[in-house]
């Protein structure tokens, strides 16, 4: 199983780090790489479904607190909101 939660840990950094702009690759690999080691498997899988976001909405969200697709219902973005460069 821990085996198992490592892969997963990988797939998370690897898909907050290639997102298609450099501000979001920028933005989310920081986050993700600050925290992800603090989550347990209830919370990756909450990261998981917050990186299924559109970077749209994630950006939108973090800069100007416009909500969309529910991404205040996910216990991440409440610590992602706080997060600082």
């Amino acid at each position: 199983m821990h085996n198992k939660l490592e892969i997963f840990k990988k797939k998370l950094i690897y898909r907050a780090g290639y997102r298609g702009t450099k501000e979001m690759d920028i933005l989310l690999s920081s986050f993700v790489n600050k925290y992800i080691d603090s989550f347990d498997e209830k919370l990756l899988n909450e990261l998981n479904n917050f990186l299924n976001f559109e970077d749209e909405t994630i950006l939108n969200y973090y800069h100007y607190d416009l909500i969309e697709s529910d991404i205040d219902k996910n216990k991440i973005s409440k610590i992602f909101k706080s997060f600082k460069i």
